[in-house]
């Protein structure tokens, strides 16, 4: 079965679903799916260990490190950790060109955390154990049913376990592969694996744009300088000023403050305060439209009419993450790839616009989406996360026949 090209994945629906059926029906195929209803206790063992294992923002070097050791276990192929700490290996061998599957190995938990994993039944618990330690489990599943099914694809499969996704990594990891020529070139698709779930496709990214905001001023003593310009006062004012910005419903925008930090003592006016700002948007004329309004509310309180109020205040805006937006062409082969799946297995998806690692290859106008590693998940992004592994089995299935329909069957294995 050869592997499907961008003019025959811009055929019907109906013929990218007889073309995964076909693939389905293939003997080394339809072992390998059954394969996987076997192995549950490996996945929420790799799922377990791995989320014992603290990977703050800028900290995953720990959890690389295992994950390099997994994929060498498995068999892959070039397995090695790049200067910023993703982790990659090949099936089979490395070629011009290639498809992606992805999933990334940061938390949103910073350093010291308590990770009290355990498992109770089907259901894992503990920082982390669904996001992304449903999405690395599926990454490793993947690659171990490719060597034990013993499949021959005619484009090789690059496995990333990429750092840098959550927050203020700001996708860096995403960022740094695809500013590499190696592998800017030669990806073709991009297959993300984020969180748990079969019921969504993630081809339409959110822009998001970040700054922490800083005010400066003199500073004093409340008594003795009452008066002198308070940089918390100014920040309250241009929150309040900011907060009246009118956003649009469609496309849909949004703005948050969600940090202030500034002061040493009741009694002291401070010399600093700060904010950090985050502003979403759908578009992103939207998002610099709102950027421009926190910006020109800052200045209009720096230039006050009251001398002594404005007198030695300045601030400074610094940009902490900015994630581009874009959406994937309704008919890219991708998507028709994906549908013709879901059709297949009987799963219903909807698709949805989120901010993932797809957003760098989408805003480079290449074909990629972000879908769930299989099983249920709840409480991301807190002590009480939750992944449970019934449904694992339809994700994995789900996976593996996109990825294998963007690849395609080598002749010599039908």
């Amino acid at each position: 079965m050869p592997v499907p090209s961008r003019t025959e994945w811009s055929e019907s629906l109906a013929t990218a679903q007889q073309q995964i059926a076909r693939l389905a029906q293939l003997p080394a195929v339809r072992s390998t799916l059954a394969w996987f209803l076997a192995q549950e206790s490996q996945f929420a063992s790799w799922q377990l260990e791995l989320a014992r294992i603290a990977a703050p923002p800028f900290g995953e070097s720990s959890r690389a490190e295992w994950i390099e050791e997994r994929f060498r276990e498995l068999g892959l192929d070039g397995v090695h950790i790049d200067e910023v700490g993703n982790v990659f290996g090949v099936f089979p061998k490395a070629g011009r060109q290639c498809v992606s599957l992805s999933a990334h190995i940061d938390t949103v938990f910073p350093a010291g955390t308590p990770l009290n994993v355990r498992q109770q039944g089907t259901r894992l618990y503990g920082p982390g154990v669904s996001d992304n330690g449903a999405g690395i489990a599926a990454l490793l599943a993947i690659a171990a049913a490719m060597k034990i099914g013993k499949i021959s694809t005619a484009l090789p499969i690059v496995f990333i376990a990429n750092v840098g996704e959550e927050g203020e990594g700001d996708l860096r990891g995403m960022r740094y592969i695809f500013s590499n020529p190696r592998w800017r070139d030669s990806i073709r698709y991009s297959l993300v694996l984020d969180g748990a779930g079969s019921d969504t496709i993630v081809a339409e990214a959110l822009g998001s744009r970040r700054f922490e905001v800083i005010v400066r001023g003199p500073g004093g003593h409340s008594w003795s300088d009452f008066g002198a310009p308070n940089p918390i006062l100014v920040l309250a004012r241009a929150i309040e000023a900011f907060a009246k910005t009118p956003v649009p419903t469609s496309p849909k925008t949004t703005f948050n403050v969600g940090v202030i930090r500034g002061g040493t003592s009741v009694n002291s006016i401070p010399e600093s305060a700060s904010m950090r700002v985050d502003i979403r948007s759908t578009s992103m004329p939207e998002m610099e439209r709102v950027e421009a309004s926190l910006r020109g509310e800052l200045e209009l309180e720096r230039r006050s009419p009251s001398p002594r109020r404005a007198s030695g205040l300045s601030h400074e805006i610094v940009e902490i993450g900015n994630r581009p937006a874009g959406e994937l062409a309704p008919d890219a082969g991708l998507l028709k790839v994906i549908r013709a799946v879901d059709a297949h297995l009987g799963n219903a998806a909807q698709i949805q616009r989120a901010s993932t690692d797809a957003n760098i290859p989408l805003s480079l106008g290449r074909e990629a989406v972000a879908i769930g590693g299989g099983g249920t998940g709840g409480g991301a992004h807190t002590l009480q996360e939750w992944f449970d592994a019934g449904g694992r089995e339809l994700g994995l299935k789900r996976i593996l026949l996109t990825i294998l329909g963007l690849v395609g069957i080598a002749d010599t294995a039908s």
